[in-house]
């Protein structure tokens, strides 16, 4: 342990931060990259202890410490230009460090562990082009050697793309649902059901793949089946895609999700109205939606203005 900041570390404290590393690379398995960043945010948060408190943190000063000690060094963290997933990495190593130094040093971590991360948006796969989306059908046609898995795949992803389903919905669809109608009652999250309008093409693409599938389609079992005949796994489809995004060029974020983004967002693109694609969605709230169709506040304005009575739109 090297660094300006490890020296202000008190023995004891260095030890223990030692002794705890040595454990989640041989216990828990952690990967060395880890480790690192482990050390890393420790070291630093000792060191601030240390000085904030205006004396070496030993074992039993390091037991004491207080959720007013844990919130000066968030802030002194923060204003560091530290951002808030960055901050809640290093207070979750601290956490991890403290729960067990407490079992084995027999004091009460509550300070620490009550300490609250800071909150942030949870990211958002980026839709895709119209071009990529349809590139990315194009090329995920061509990754297999058998032509019904291809047919699979693609109707698979035109599933995604042409009527905004996860992939677990497209992936829970029965034999019974083929071949599929104008419109699909789709069962989500929590339970929520929604009807999803299907298009032509998903509709024929399905037809295709089942045309050429060498499995029958039996009521009760999977629409779409792995090699051998079983389910199919959602990991199978995320593999094809990161073959084929590898061929085209396209970023890490053309995932089987961000189809279901790039469905929303084209929607609104090509003038569709929010509330709509929300029920389409299966979104309880539309600031969801919002953030799913990576719409920006100008055309959220317009939606709004067009639509809200009071601004003189419809109702």
């Amino acid at each position: 342990m090297s660094g300006a900041n490890a020296l202000l570390i008190s023995p004891a404290a260095r030890d223990a931060l030692q002794r705890w590393l040595d454990h989640q690379r041989a216990l828990k398995g952690a990967a060395e990259n880890t480790i690192t960043a482990y050390q890393g945010d420790l070291v630093d948060f000792l060191a601030f202890m240390t000085l904030h408190k205006g004396d070496s943190q030993g074992l039993g000063a390091l037991s004491k410490i207080t959720i007013s000690d844990m919130r000066a060094w968030m802030a002194q963290t923060r204003s560091g230009d530290v951002g808030p997933r960055s901050m809640a990495r290093k207070l979750s190593a601290v956490k991890a460090f403290y729960r067990w130094l407490a079992e084995r040093e027999g004091f009460e971590p509550t300070a620490v562990l009550s300490t609250r991360s800071p909150k942030f948006p949870k990211k958002l796969p980026r839709p895709l082009a119209i071009d990529a989306a349809q590139a990315m059908i194009d090329s995920v046609e061509m990754q297999s050697r058998h032509a019904w898995v291809a047919a699979r795949d693609v109707a698979v992803l035109t599933l995604l793309w042409g009527c905004g389903l996860r992939i677990s919905e497209a992936l829970g669809l029965k034999g019974a649902d083929a071949p599929l109608p104008e419109v699909l009652r789709i069962i989500g999250k929590g339970g929520k059901e929604r009807v999803v309008p299907v298009l032509p093409a998903a509709r024929d693409a399905v037809d295709a793949y089942l045309r050429v599938c060498p499995f029958g389609k039996e009521r009760d079992a999977p629409l779409f089946r792995a090699v051998r005949g079983g389910p199919l796994a959602a990991r199978a489809i995320s593999q094809v895609m990161a073959d084929a995004r590898m061929q085209l060029g396209l970023p890490a974020s053309a995932t089987p999700h961000a189809l279901r983004h790039s469905f929303a967002t084209h929607l609104l693109d090509a003038g569709g109205d929010l509330r709509a694609i929300q029920e389409l969605l299966g979104h309880a709230s539309l600031s969801t939606t919002q953030a799913y169709t990576a719409v920006d506040t100008a055309r959220l304005m317009d939606v709004y203005n067009r639509a809200h009575p009071k601004a003189g739109g419809g109702s």
